[in-house]
């Protein structure tokens, strides 16, 4: 499955607050969302398992791709189109086994190091982060800045798509500097609009891939 990477979601249920998780998701992508990693780190597997697979049903129809977040298993049992890893998750080679080769698999690189490795040992694309400070994530490493985004691009092949402090203020930067899309949290989840803050996202990427 050949994923388009231009405004790729994260999920967030503490950030949703009282919203229904699912329908943020669904008005994402009517404003032109491409793409949607459900992340849960505490949520019990199975009731992970039903949100994903609810996701699942919302997005397949609409030729979305669902990501899952670190777990295999969870991927494995909702049918979602694949996964996404960690530096310390379920190695590469491991993963694919599992889920066969027509699953997609995406690797968080905090690195050049990481970039390359997840290159050679068969990732789809990579997930570059952080490129700017965030307050989502706090166990994470320095910023890689547009620089580290332009240099990453130089040295791999992989679609690449930048984490991390990202907005519709300066996503066109990240596009510029060599990424194929931009992965946001907040400016989408905590949005008043996430229909709208979508929309806007998408416009500054395609506006951004235009020049390039």
């Amino acid at each position: 499955m050949k994923l388009n990477y231009s405004v790729y979601l994260v999920t967030d249920r503490e950030m949703a607050g009282e919203c229904n998780l699912a329908d943020i998701v669904v008005a994402a992508v009517s404003g032109g969302v491409s793409c949607v990693q459900i992340r849960e780190k505490n949520l019990p597997t199975r009731q992970f398992v039903e949100e994903a697979r609810g996701l699942v049903e919302h997005l397949r129809p609409l030729g979305i791709p669902l990501i899952v977040n670190d777990r295999v298993d969870v991927a494995l049992a909702c049918d979602a189109d694949g996964v996404h890893l960690g530096q310390n998750d379920m190695h590469i080679k491991d993963a694919r086994s599992l889920l066969g080769g027509q699953k997609i698999i995406g690797i968080s690189a905090e690195s050049l190091a990481d970039a390359r490795r997840a290159e050679l040992e068969g990732a789809d694309y990579i997930g570059i982060s952080p490129v700017f400070a965030t307050a989502t994530k706090t166990d994470i490493a320095k910023p890689l800045g547009l620089g580290g985004v332009r240099i990453i691009r130089d040295n791999v092949q992989l679609p690449l798509v930048g984490i991390g402090g990202i907005s519709a203020a300066n996503a066109a930067d990240v596009i510029q500097h060599g990424a194929d899309g931009v992965a946001v949290v907040s400016a989408i989840i905590a949005a008043e609009s996430p229909e709208a803050s979508a929309r806007e996202l998408l416009q500054q990427v395609t506006s951004a891939k235009r020049i390039v």
